[in-house]
């Protein structure tokens, strides 16, 4: 007889019972950090970048963890011991052993700039000068520069610059902004940026409470520092 054309049901057991795992796993390690460290952050990050955190959690290996972002399970771990309304967004957990001050004056200045990315709020301006346009766009002086490529030229009007090519030279007549602190920023304005060597990102980490063990209370970090 011929096989059957209708549709068949596939049970993707795999997939389910790996993700369940990792589920299971990350339940079990945040039970395990409620136990072995005195304080738990909630941390939010500004412009995330995986290659800070990861830096981040190599300076803090000896006695510290922490997670970048919060899934149900380990919500329902720590729910107990935080308000709800901390728990809510991109937020994260970080377990430590050190003194909660030491933490808050440490992350209250680092900051690390980046490329920025599409939907972001700038951090600076950017105008290209008139001119013959350079390869940082008016960063640094002439002297220490150099032209910017002509091959480039089409790729700059295709991204709305008004530039022309005169002897080899890429020129604009006019100034061009290409972005003004605070604008928030599409995918054009960030190739700009890119193409120029502007970074308009600050990754930062904001401490946003914390729970001690020894007191079971949790103290909002802004309140602390007021």
């Amino acid at each position: 007889m011929p096989r059957t054309k209708r549709a068949k049901n596939f049970k993707l057991s795999k997939t389910d019972k790996k993700g369940k795992e990792l589920t299971v796993q990350l339940f079990s390690n945040v039970r395990e950090c409620l136990d072995k460290y005195q304080f738990c952050f909630v941390f939010s990050v500004a412009n995330m970048r995986n290659t800070y955190l990861k830096e981040l959690r190599s300076q803090f290996a000896t006695d510290s963890r922490h997670w970048a972002r919060l899934l149900k399970t380990s919500i329902s771990q720590i729910s107990d011991y935080y308000p709800k309304h901390y728990l809510v967004g991109n937020v994260g957990l970080f377990f430590t052993t050190r003194p909660p001050q030491d933490l808050i004056e440490f992350f209250a200045t680092y900051t690390k700039t980046d490329f920025a990315r599409a939907g972001v709020s700038t951090t600076r301006s950017f105008t290209i000068p008139a001119g013959v346009v350079y390869s940082r766009g008016g960063e640094i002086s002439p002297e220490e520069d150099v032209p910017l490529a002509h091959s480039i030229e089409p790729t700059l009007r295709s991204l709305n610059v008004p530039s022309r090519l005169i002897k080899g030279k890429i020129e604009l007549e006019n100034e061009y902004v290409v972005c003004t602190e605070g604008d928030i920023l599409d995918s054009r304005q960030t190739r700009l940026l890119k193409m120029f060597g502007v970074a308009a990102a600050d990754f930062s980490v904001q401490l946003l409470a914390y729970w001690s063990a020894a007191t079971n209370e949790v103290k909002e970090v802004g309140a602390m520092e007021e």
